[in-house]
């Protein structure tokens, strides 16, 4: 037992260690990357605007490299921000966990609006949701959010919908990537949260069912069953392999998928195992999803759509028990999920 306790803590120490060395990393380069984005957007600007002034252009490279400008300073702030409330609520003061959470909490709030109201001026960014949401009463039962995966950005529009109109308080199922990233780095690691893929040990399912284990009222945990965005090479490669699984049945269906890959279920059956007492809510979206590669992001500046959504509550009753019925229940929501996107 004390072989184990010291592996464990062993396993502790590296992993702060690798921590603290890759946040040293990230910022620092975060850092060298403001001046240079800042210096590329004047040059830029210069370059350009004679030519987007007399042409009509849209303006293209300099709203990009004003959003990266802009993104890289907004970041590094939060980033600045996030040690401030570290050092406000100290982890030895009394109830400094559930403080430092909820200023945490706050502080992604405050960023997602920034960057989303940065995005409506130089991108044209407008969401529009249906029926609207609305703050969820005191009291009622946590949620978890299966939402379609497509276009640059759809994750974190949807935790700011959450945020600040559902005012909710998000759990969220991303990837590992991420952490390269470094606000997003300390504030992840700060909020109940799951990197994908899991750490070596651990399944996803496993990560997950502890995610939604002990949600209560007013939390939400956010998953994307797809697990990456739509395109037409990853739908034939989704069906390619459930048929090498011998899975007939779901390749068919998938088949009949226009717009969605067949979803994941095993992550989705493991959450909803794990909270049985929570409402799902399922949320389909449009407008991003035709940006796909660099050339249709370039093709798609400014935004000539509307991002739209529409979004649906099956209250925990109504969820089936066992996890065939579910398989089969989610199948059926994701299929409706396309269906909406055809009309839209």
């Amino acid at each position: 037992m004390t072989g184990t306790r010291g592996d464990g803590i062993g396993r502790a120490v590296a992993a702060a260690v690798l921590t603290g060395i890759r946040r040293i990393v990230t910022v620092a380069v975060e850092l060298a990357l403001i001046p240079v984005a800042a210096a590329l957007l004047v040059v830029v600007t210069v370059l350009t605007a004679p030519f987007s002034a007399l042409r009509g252009g849209r303006w293209r490279l300099v709203r990009v490299f004003a959003f990266a400008a802009l993104y890289l300073v907004v970041d590094f702030g939060g980033f600045v921000r996030a040690g401030l409330i570290w050092l406000r609520y100290p982890p030895l003061a009394p109830e400094a966990v559930a403080r430092r959470t909820n200023a945490t909490y706050a502080l992604l709030d405050g960023l997602l609006r920034l960057l989303v109201g940065v995005s409506e001026r130089l991108f044209g960014l407008s969401l529009r949701v249906t029926p609207p949401v609305r703050a969820v009463p005191d009291g009622t039962a946590p949620l978890i959010v299966l939402a379609r995966h497509a276009g640059p950005g759809d994750s974190f529009l949807l935790v700011h919908v959450l945020l600040s109109r559902a005012e909710t308080l998000p759990r969220i199922v991303l990837k590992r990537v991420l952490r390269l990233d470094p606000c997003l780095d300390v504030i992840m690691g700060r909020l109940p949260h799951c990197f994908v893929p899991a750490r070596r040990g651990r399944t996803t399912e496993d990560a997950m069912a502890d995610l939604a284990r002990d949600m209560r009222p007013g939390d939400a945990l956010v998953i994307f069953p797809e697990g990456a965005n739509y395109t037409e090479r990853r739908h034939r490669r989704a069906i390619a392999s459930l048929r090498r699984r011998n899975e007939a049945r779901a390749a068919a269906r998938a088949e009949r998928l226009h717009h969605v890959l067949p979803p994941h279920a095993t992550g989705t059956l493991a959450a909803l195992a794990a909270a049985p007492g929570a409402d799902v809510v399922f949320v389909a979206h449009t407008g991003l999803d035709a940006i796909d590669s660099v050339s249709t992001a370039w093709s798609g500046v400014p935004l000539r759509e509307q991002v739209r959504a529409r979004w649906w509550r099956v209250p925990a009753a109504e969820v089936p028990r066992d996890d065939e019925a579910r398989k089969e229940w989610l199948t059926a929501q994701w299929s409706r999920v396309d269906r909406w996107i055809e009309g839209h």
